[in-house]
């Protein structure tokens, strides 16, 4: 086993196995003295060092010396191989081959090398499993936590109280430190369990209320009450348009013109963002790109999913925009970056990088979908931003 190999093998697992900082730098200290052809099949790289040479070369005073060459011994990566008379010496050939000696014996290292390399491979998986664990157990956190937010603020009838105790009780167990993975996946299956237990409180008394609105009773405050919290009401951008039909991402110019004629008076930041969000819809008209709903929906079936558990049958745009506005806190993207997203790309462009943003998020491949979202508004500003390209790129993988 060659030296450097046998070095890396124990670094790796050094803390694993039990070995300190000072017991890494006698180890190191001792693999300088020896040599290559001590690493050699048939030989031993023994080291016979005095102590007072060691103490020298790392530091140590002579009780610290002995500790750590006591540690490594009892951890098993070097061995104390003793003349007759207590003694440390060794003699070489002249080909530098060690003949006889006596001291420190480094073979349980380079005997043990494969060992601590399998010992590696499992640690790094571990730890890379333990870290999907907890991206899940965020995810699943963040989302309870928006349904519950959600339903208070929505005045809805349930047990909302004792869930969110339940909630809070989860959070107190979560880990402080690292931990074990089968820790991570016995929270994972309980906050999964209380998601669940969760969203069906949630579906079932947003569908209580939506019955109670329709009352005859009840409808003129209902429609009113919609019309106060639809965001297709409040925003008027050419780009989201309330139709009965599935409508692409771009847009053309009469569709522009008739949303122009119908705020002649616009304030100046307004008709700003018009142009801006008329511009990135030409450029996208220009490279012949366009996005519908069923290819948004069908690309990111993580989002569909919850899309569809919170808004029921999305028709148009203006019902997805308003899903993404309710989904987007649960996986941490800031009111202000939906905003500006929202400001720079128009909002219908905006929903569909949040909603690329939320899939790629879900599927672990952004940590940060806040910094993520904001990354594609820099591209846009840049005109390298081709969203068309990462949905269709996302069909072409789930068809391969």
């Amino acid at each position: 086993m060659p030296k450097t190999r046998a070095f890396v093998a124990v670094k790796r697992v050094g803390a694993h196995i039990g070995l300190k900082a000072g017991d890494v730098l006698l180890l190191d200290t001792l693999g300088a003295f020896t040599r290559a052809q001590d690493w050699e099949e048939g030989q031993r790289p023994i080291v016979w060092a005095s102590n007072s040479y060691l103490m020298e070369q790392t530091g140590f005073s002579l009780s610290a010396l002995k500790r750590h060459a006591r540690r490594l011994a009892e951890i098993g990566v070097i061995a104390f191989k003793d003349s007759p008379n207590g003694k440390r010496w060794g003699n070489r050939d002249a080909e530098g081959r060690i003949i006889e000696a006596y001291g420190f014996d480094l073979s349980p290292l380079s005997a043990r090398a494969e060992e601590f390399e399998q010992l590696h491979a499992e640690l790094q998986a571990e730890r890379e499993l333990c870290q999907r664990l907890k991206r899940q157990i965020t995810v699943a956190r963040r989302m309870i936590r928006a349904r519950i937010e959600a339903a208070l603020s929505g005045a809805l009838r349930g047990p909302w109280t004792q869930l969110s105790s339940l909630f809070e009780d989860l959070l107190d167990r979560l880990p402080r430190r690292n931990t074990a993975s089968e820790t991570l996946a016995r929270l994972l299956e309980w906050f999964r369990e209380l998601q669940e237990r969760v969203d069906a409180t949630y579906l079932k008394a947003a569908r209580a209320d939506e019955v109670v609105e329709n009352t005859p009773a009840t409808t003129e405050q209902g429609l009113q009450k919609t019309q106060e919290m639809d965001p297709r009401e409040v925003i008027s951008d050419p780009h989201i348009l309330i139709t009965n039909q599935l409508n692409p991402v771009t847009c053309n110019s009469s569709e522009k013109e008739e949303a122009a004629s119908v705020v002649p008076n616009a304030p100046p930041e307004e008709r700003v963002d018009r142009e801006l969000e008329d511009w990135v819809a030409e450029t996208r008209k220009k490279r012949g790109a366009a996005l519908d709903l069923p290819t948004v929906m069908q690309a990111c079936p993580e989002f569909a999913s919850w899309a569809r558990n919170m808004g029921g049958y999305l028709k148009d745009w203006g019902d997805l925009h308003r899903v993404v506005g309710q989904l987007r806190p649960m996986i941490g993207v800031s009111e202000h970056a939906w905003n500006l997203a929202q400001d720079r790309l128009g909002p219908q462009i905006a929903t569909a990088a949040l909603v690329l943003t939320f899939d790629k998020h879900c599927a672990g491949e952004v940590a940060s979908p806040g910094g993520y979202l904001r990354g594609m508004v820099e591209k846009a500003g840049a005109g390298e931003l081709h969203l068309e390209r990462s949905f269709y790129g996302r069909l072409s993988g789930q068809a391969a």
